[in-house]
């Protein structure tokens, strides 16, 4: 093969697996993961928010996914549910959030959507990518304590400890 043949053959090989990186990278806007990463957060966590009680239900991850339901309890009632959702996408993990007050009325128009931030054992943390009452959201667990971190739009942030606890009591 003829020098000249064999540099140009080097640079179409070069620029296409430059080419084949640049597009993975373009697929997955947060870190890998994968949703089995987040097996740690199945269960039933409650505590005390201000006056109030909230109930994370975390149900397994399955088919690509792991979902929540959120109650907030108090004496006026339940005064929100929320539903939270994690899918695999690209490559990477995103997050939806959406609030409802009593009778499943949405407190927003649209779900909030966040995206994997950082993963580790037993913590992960996503960054909002789109309008909404936060900056970001994370969860850690340590033995028998849940914990919510959470940075509101305002920047104020809060760490919310929840208790696991049995369904069925």
């Amino acid at each position: 093969m003829h020098k000249t043949a064999i540099h140009k053959t080097i640079r179409m090989t070069l620029a296409t697996t430059l080419l084949g990186l640049a597009s993975t990278w373009a697929l997955a806007a947060g870190p890998a993961a994968t949703i089995d990463q987040l097996a740690w957060m199945t269960g039933n966590y409650a505590g005390a928010l201000g006056p109030n009680q909230l109930e994370e239900n975390w149900i397994k991850p399955e088919g690509g996914s792991i979902a929540a339901m959120v109650r907030m309890t108090g004496e006026a009632g339940t005064t929100m549910f929320e539903m939270i959702t994690i899918e695999e996408v690209d490559g990477s993990l995103v997050l939806n959030i959406q609030q409802f007050n009593a009778g499943f009325v949405p407190r927003t128009p649209t779900p909030q959507k966040m995206e994997l931030a950082m993963i580790a054992d037993n913590h992960v943390h996503f960054t909002a990518v789109s309008e909404g009452g936060m900056k970001s959201l994370g969860y850690t667990k340590s033995g028998d304590t849940f914990t919510i971190h959470v940075e509101q739009a305002s920047g104020a942030k809060v760490d919310i400890p929840l208790a696991s606890r049995s369904l069925w009591e």
